[in-house]
């Protein structure tokens, strides 16, 4: 590959002058915890002998917390014989007396005898209140279901009223005595308001609103072992498998062979350093451009082979990048300082060619919806066209440079660009308004993740930066260790939930971070030539792809042997092979 003089400026890699902080992944959320606290001004429930004695190694689990749990989740899933037998074998109800016949007294509809026993639970006067209310509600709409007109009124002047709790709501239910449409209005139809259905779905309410040591909470033995995996995945530095491979019999840890670090196939279908290439949305289809003036549209099959779809010839200067539609049926393919051309991907036809007199273009894009591109220009301008090649809107000035990745958000509210060396704007096109991202060095690419909220920034001084552009720009991680010092180097995020940072480099091996911590967990060698760009499939979490100067690409998989020997030797880790 041939290096820019100095004097020049920096074009497709930076053929330029020579020369923290940490966050947790997003998608690591875990479930809010339900307070199991009663306050001090309530009475505390019936207790057992066993309420002091704990299980398990650490001493920290009540035993009788931990059998009324399980009898809980017996009962959610059916099992109501050995939910009994469990309470009757150890001795610990999962209710107590008063609080098993308030709950059968709502089932039963005796409204006001349910109301004398809820107070009789040992519950603050607000848990009272609103309880009172929401059964009260239900005795209300059932008299009037059973035109019983002047009982309703009464309940609601006499029992409701006197609460006062959500008055709006009071008067949405007077309402309903004088029209009867605006029960519907409320969502309350005579399903509704009918026997057995609409009585379980109060107590589901009133569930929800006592307190956990009271009732304990629908599906609260799932919450648990969920949160528990949750804890275990974000603890696995390599976690990248789908949670259907999760399982209870073991903790889990995935080992380095869940990244894909074994070459599976290498491609040479290029005849000249390939610059770029990017996977389809949907997984199925590769695409690469390169210094040869050509683009190329691989397909991915099932069984996880690629093979050469189509060859893109037109241009007459090397191929910058490459853009995939929203739906995948198009792509655009971008000449060094040249014309953006639209390509149909079933046929390998070229649709349209965009171009502007006396101006070159630079890079490119897709609006959210398909209905037309945008693109950076030579004279440092972003312009938006219609599929058919009309100008919507040009932004003037200094929007661009020369070396200029662009994006746009999924909602098209903003437009991406780098706008100077050091500098990337966000442009807000409805607020007009933009942000800064001002960088400590020149910029030579950038990557925007999926969800929109996060941006991967390549600098002249061999670092990544991550940035979270969600209101005011903030910078949240940076990824040392691979080599660049000429041209540019193109990174991407990528594995479960984005989850790794992978990256080319000039020393010819492709580099992979851990997103949270910035530890680099594979450096892959291979390739003969400087590694320009990687893309990591968004529909296999096990496949990568990286292009080279030594004219190839390479397509990355799981190490089948280790993942293998590490299967036999440890349950707890799964043989996967790699496909879609």
């Amino acid at each position: 590959m041939g290096v820019t003089e100095d004097s020049e400026p920096p074009l497709k890699r930076v053929k330029g002058p020579l020369e923290e902080s940490k966050s947790l992944p997003e998608d690591h959320s875990t479930a809010e915890p339900v307070s199991c606290s009663l306050g001090d001004q309530m009475a505390r429930p019936l207790t057992s002998r066993e309420d002091g004695e704990t299980i398990g190694s650490q001493g920290v689990i009540k035993k009788a917390e931990f059998i009324k749990i399980i009898t809980r989740a017996l009962y959610s899933l059916g099992y109501d014989k050995s939910g009994a037998l469990l309470e009757e074998e150890s001795g610990i109800p999962l209710h107590s007396s008063v609080v098993n016949l308030f709950m059968q007294q709502v089932t039963d509809g005796k409204w006001d005898n349910s109301v004398a026993t809820l107070r009789m639970i040992g519950l603050s006067d607000e848990i009272v209140k609103s309880a009172s209310f929401l059964i009260l509600e239900q005795k209300f709409l059932e008299l009037l279901k059973m035109e019983k007109v002047v009982a309703a009124l009464d309940t609601l002047r006499d029992e409701i009223v006197p609460l006062h709790v959500s008055l709006n709501r009071v008067h949405e239910l007077a309402a309903c005595i004088i029209s009867p449409l605006q029960c519907i209005r409320l969502g309350i139809s005579g399903q509704d308001t009918e026997g057995t259905k609409s009585r379980s779905k109060i107590l589901e309410k009133l569930q929800k609103l006592l307190p956990a040591a009271i009732v304990i909470p629908e599906k609260r033995l799932e919450h648990l072992v969920e949160r528990a995996l949750d804890v275990q995945r974000g603890a696995c530095a390599f976690h990248n498998t789908s949670d259907s491979d999760l399982s209870l019999y073991s903790d889990h840890q995935c080992g380095k062979n869940q990244i894909p670090s074994q070459t599976l196939q290498i491609l040479e279908a290029h005849n000249d350093e390939v610059w770029f290439l990017q996977f389809s949305h949907n997984g199925k289809y590769l695409a690469s451009s390169s210094k040869d003036q050509s683009a190329i549209i691989w397909e991915v099959k099932e069984n996880g082979q690629v093979s050469l779809k189509h060859t893109l010839c037109g241009h007459h200067k090397p191929v910058l990048i490459v853009s995939w539609s929203p739906d995948d049926s198009q792509i655009l393919t971008c000449g060094q300082d040249e014309v953006i051309r639209r390509w149909d991907v079933s046929s390998g036809e070229c649709l349209h060619i965009y171009e502007k007199s006396g101006v070159g273009l630079i890079s490119c894009g897709w609006f959210p919806d398909g209905r037309g591109i945008f693109a950076g220009m030579t004279d440092r301008s972003i312009c938006l066209w219609d599929l058919d090649g009309r100008e919507l809107e040009c932004w003037k000035g200094q929007r661009t440079l020369r070396i200029s990745d662009m994006a746009i958000t999924d909602d098209g509210k903003r437009i991406i660009s780098i706008c100077r060396e050091s500098t990337i704007v966000l442009l807000d096109r409805e607020a007009k308004f933009e942000r800064l991202i001002e960088e400590v060095d020149m910029i030579t690419s950038f990557s925007l993740s999926k969800d929109n909220k996060f941006l991967l920034v390549n600098l002249i001084n061999q670092e990544i930066h991550l940035w979270s552009i969600e209101g005011d720009p903030k910078l949240v991680s940076k990824y040392k260790g691979h080599k660049r010092t000429r041209f540019v180097i193109r990174s991407c995020f990528g594995g479960l939930r984005q989850a790794f940072i992978a990256s080319g480099s000039e020393d010819s091996q492709v580099y992979i971070w851990h997103r949270c911590s910035g530890e680099v967990l594979l450096a892959l060698p291979g390739h003969s030539g400087a590694v320009n760009c990687v893309s990591w499939n968004p529909a296999n979490l096990h496949m990568l792809a990286s292009a080279s100067d030594d004219r190839t690409i390479r397509i990355w998989g799981l190490d089948h042997f280790n993942l293998k020997r590490r299967d036999h030797s440890n349950g707890s880790n799964h043989h996967c092979n790699g496909r879609t």
